[in-house]
């Protein structure tokens, strides 16, 4: 088994070609999907200074069970597939674009990625979008990064009755990024499903605008 499974997988780009645009939205698809799948929201999420960037798991899923699962049951995937955001990161900075004109954004495993990235690496983001997912890590985990977010928006949206994400995990997660100084807005919504819906899409639009106009 390679030690990171994800490396050399496609990535996706749409919208402005990378160096050229005001900003720029690194995209983790969810378990059996790919970048196509998520990249599509470039769509409702359209905003002509935005440059999309959307990195593949290999096999279509970034680690093979839950979330909440004992992590080394989960590794490499985990770890291979924060490599791989960590690139494309490092990439977007290479171009000039410094981490306050850089948004993160996961539905379900992508969103448990996008967060955990984060909170182990973190910076002032232009956003961090949690669709449908949370903080890596069992049932009593602590997730002790130092360093601060420096008001970050951070948007975590999810069901209350959610198969995948219990929102006691969204919950935590919230907690964790308000205690490292992220502009927290968390938002459960009743009988909905593991989906995207579109308050939630209207919100990243809004922090998109904002990254764009800064």
């Amino acid at each position: 088994m390679t030690l990171d499974p994800h490396a050399g997988q496609p990535v996706l780009t749409r919208g402005v070609p990378l160096g050229e645009g005001r900003a720029v939205m690194i995209m983790l698809h969810g378990r059996g999907a790919g970048p196509a799948n998520i990249i599509d929201l470039a769509g409702p999420l359209e905003h002509r200074e935005f440059t999309y960037l959307a990195p593949g798991a290999s096999g279509g899923t970034w680690y093979p069970f839950s979330f909440m699962d004992p992590i080394e049951q989960n590794e490499p995937g985990i770890t291979s597939g924060l490599a791989a955001i960590d690139r494309l990161v490092q990439q977007v900075i290479g171009k000039g674009m410094p981490t306050e004109r850089i948004m993160l954004l996961g539905f379900s495993q992508g969103a448990c990625l996008a967060s955990t990235y984060a909170v182990r690496h973190p910076a002032r983001f232009g956003g961090v979008i949690v669709y449908s997912g949370g903080l890596i890590g069992p049932p009593g985990t602590r997730w002790d990064s130092t360093g601060s977010f420096e008001q970050t928006p951070v948007f975590l949206g999810c069901s209350d009755v959610d198969a995948h994400v219990p929102a006691a995990r969204v919950h935590e997660s919230a907690e964790v990024f308000r205690r490292m100084g992220a502009d927290v807005t968390e938002r459960i919504y009743p009988g909905m499903g593991h989906l995207v819906n579109q308050e939630e899409l209207e919100f990243a639009r809004g922090l998109m605008a904002g990254v764009a106009a800064s």
